[in-house]
């Protein structure tokens, strides 16, 4: 055996003297733009036991049981049903008193230091923030998209043990392991709390199915809230795994009149329609070949009505009408321009596109009804960068919500200051005309059929477009009659906009009779977490 087997002996010996421990980086924190921390990690102790070593495994479970505050005949499972004869894991979190006692139980009993993440804001930023597994994983939000900053480095060294593989000394100088990056977002866990607050009572109050609420900074495209309801605890997580889904880049719907602004000012920079003439809104009932009937809410009848006067009064007529001068190539790539039809870039998992198909596969409906936010689907997140770019005077924005990246050290490797200012989609004046005149009329004008009148505030001047889309029949052609999507997006202040708040409420209960438009739901929720974001900001001489 030594002259034939002695090389592999020599390797079992070293084996048997020699023990691997890892060392497992702390994973980085996640702060709010003012420091408040939104998930951290702290280290806890795990008491395991090493199953190979443990010969009498029934006395060893029978002592650790009233340490534990386990039965034995769990403690005896996990030992001896162990796939791993050298880990058991017996108890999470224990404390320095139940680690001294269990270690004292037999030298195949030992104490391992974890890390465990925590979510002190709870569901507040839940689905902004993501959450890890239990072995340091991030599986979603920013915990996954910035899993590799934050998940940091780990360490193996080699020890030597006796026969009980207890540990005696380094056999070879140690490495360390490198804690992760930590992350400031752009999101302000006081006005999230303002925006969830709001949204949750309207929630509730309307016995809707899903709500949505996002607060941006459209010069720079950074997000200062966003809610998705429902929510859910990451601490926890033992919910609907619908409760996951952050609707606000998920979910794609039609919006209705919020995109009539937007139609609006690209066919006034493209020429299509000027400010000053009229459209024929045909007393409420269009019909056409190719294009079927087209009515308005409410059975309203309009007359001639300039163009600021069809996005106050929310023409449909008149809307359908402007999309029917258009080349249908130029209100397409104005749409795209504008974000439609594609991802807006935001540094989170799992943003959809929505929906803008290339023209060769419009029709006259396509025409007549896009211009008025059907046959066209979109997110929140998408109308947020679109009303961004519209209250930025046309130049590009892209929504963000890592503000930036710190090492252990504090110094920080990426600082993102929002996008540069290069271009314009639409000419500023238009852009100005929309924000200013038209949609400052939306709010205003209550008298002359301004919809988002409920939004208007004392101190700021609010704009903004509410918008109210049936839902599509899942199973059938057409439209239900009694589910919808209510939504209002607006600004303030007009004159220079600090904020762009959009909230989006799916299937507000109709059957309630308190109303189920963007109107009548979601434009007094608006109006609330402008005024209370506003006088915020300006508290902290952040306006």
């Amino acid at each position: 055996m030594q002259y034939f087997r002695a090389d592999y002996y020599k390797q079992q010996s070293l084996r048997i003297q020699q023990k691997y421990i890892i060392d497992t980086p702390q994973r980085g924190s996640v702060f709010d733009c003012r420091g408040r921390v939104l998930a951290a990690s702290e280290q806890i102790k795990t008491i395991f036991a090493e199953p190979k070593v443990i010969s009498k495994p029934d006395k060893v479970a029978a002592k650790l049981a009233p340490i534990l505050n386990k039965d034995e005949d769990v403690i005896f499972a996990k030992i001896t049903e162990s796939g791993n004869p050298g880990f058991a894991r017996l108890y999470k979190e224990a404390s320095q008193e139940q680690c001294t006692f269990a270690k004292e139980v037999h030298f195949g009993i030992g104490v391992l230091s974890e890390w465990k993440r925590r979510y002190p804001t709870g569901s507040l930023t839940s689905h902004v923030v993501g959450f890890a597994s239990g072995d340091g994983r991030g599986l979603d939000g920013v915990e996954l998209k910035h899993n590799k900053q934050l998940v940091g480095k780990s360490a193996s060294n080699i020890y030597l043990a006796d026969k009980g593989r207890r540990t005696i000394r380094p056999k070879e100088a140690g490495h360390i392991a490198r804690d992760g990056n930590s992350i400031i977002l752009t999101i302000d866990a006081a006005i999230q709390q303002f925006a969830r607050q709001e949204l949750e009572k309207r929630f509730l109050e309307y016995e809707a199915e899903a709500a949505t609420a996002i607060v941006a900074q459209p010069k720079t495209g950074a997000i200062l809230a966003m809610v998705s309801l429902p929510d859910f605890e990451p601490n926890d997580r033992s919910c609907d795994p619908n409760f996951l889904r952050n609707r606000a880049i998920t979910d794609q719907f039609e919006p209705g009149s919020m995109l009539k602004p937007i139609v609006a000012a690209i066919a006034i920079d493209k020429g299509v329609v000027t400010r000053r003439e009229k459209i024929f809104c045909e007393n409420g009932s269009y019909r056409g070949k190719g294009f079927g009937r087209i009515g308005e809410y409410g059975d309203h009848k309009f007359g001639n009505l300039s163009v600021r006067d069809i996005i106050v009064k929310s023409s449909n007529i008149g809307m359908a009408k402007i999309g029917q001068r258009f080349e249908r190539q130029d209100l397409y790539e104005g749409l795209r321009f504008f974000g439609f039809g594609k991802t807006t870039g935001i540094d989170l998992p799992g943003e959809v596109s929505g929906l803008l198909r290339t023209t060769d596969k419009w029709t006259g409906y396509s025409d007549t009804r896009i211009p008025y936010g059907q046959e066209i689907t979109v997110t929140a997140m998408q109308m947020i960068k679109a009303f961004c770019i519209l209250s930025n005077g046309g130049k590009v924005v892209t929504p963000y919500v890592v503000k930036a990246i710190v090492d252990n050290e504090g110094e920080i490797i990426k600082l993102q200051r929002g996008t540069p200012p290069v271009g314009h989609v639409i000419n500023p004046e238009v852009a100005n005309w929309a924000v200013q005149d038209a949609m400052v009329g939306v709010v205003n004008e209550r008298k002359q059929g301004g919809t988002g009148w409920r939004a208007k505030l004392d101190k700021w001047q609010v704009y903004g477009k509410t918008g109210t889309a049936n839902i599509a029949l899942e199973d059938a052609k057409g439209y239900s009659e009694d589910n919808y999507v209510a939504s209002f997006i607006a600004g303030a202040p007009a004159e220079n906009p600090a904020i762009v708040v959009l909230v989006s409420i799916r299937k507000p209960n109709k059957k309630l009779g308190k109303g189920y438009t963007g109107g009548a739901v979601s434009s007094p929720v608006v109006g609330k977490i402008i005024e209370k974001t506003l006088t915020y900001l300006e508290r902290h001489n952040l306006l």
